[in-house]
């Protein structure tokens, strides 16, 4: 799929119009719902082979719960190298583990991450993961909005990419 399609395809899914707040607490008149465009077996697909292509210096894949899991998974299929899970929060049951899945002490690990705005959620996971002595080799995101998730992530001293932006959607 052209990455012009990939746009398409995810615009016409999951972009909406309205008032909407934001995870940042910024106000939005647009709104990508992750859920409606990772829900999309061809969407999905594509996003896992993209970010697939930042894999190879990394051993383990990593996504923060809820919206990055599917990410995750498509792009250790596409990959072919495990993933981790990111809680935001210990489920307090069970193994009550922050990380789930693939072990990341000692990995160098690609974070995925579903939409950019301020990138504190990704930020936060990585935050998890260094804790855990995962070394983050990359975040990228499959959609930038373009506010000022790249100044975040690069501030805080880690590489940034992203699938789309706004911008390729026509936003």
């Amino acid at each position: 799929m052209e990455l012009s399609e990939l746009a398409r395809r995810v615009k016409e899914t999951a972009y909406l119009e309205g008032d909407f707040v934001l995870r940042s607490g910024k106000r939005s008149k647009y709104y990508l719902d992750k859920y409606l465009f990772s829900a999309q077996p061809d969407i999905l697909a594509e996003l896992g082979k993209r970010f697939a292509a930042f894999t190879d210096d990394v051993d383990v894949i990593a996504g923060p719960e809820l919206g990055a899991v599917s990410l995750a998974a498509a792009t250790s299929m596409a990959s072919g190298k495990p993933f981790a899970i990111v809680r935001k929060a210990q489920k307090g049951y069970g193994t009550d583990k922050l990380l789930e899945g693939a072990a990341v002490e000692g990995k160098r690990v690609l974070l995925v991450e579903d939409i950019g705005t301020t990138a504190g959620a990704a930020l936060q996971a990585a935050e998890t993961l260094m804790q855990a002595g995962a070394k983050i080799v990359r975040l990228v995101f499959a959609l930038d909005r373009k506010d000022c998730a790249r100044e975040n992530v690069e501030k805080a001293g880690y590489e940034f990419h992203a699938i789309l932006t706004k911008d390729d959607l026509g936003i």
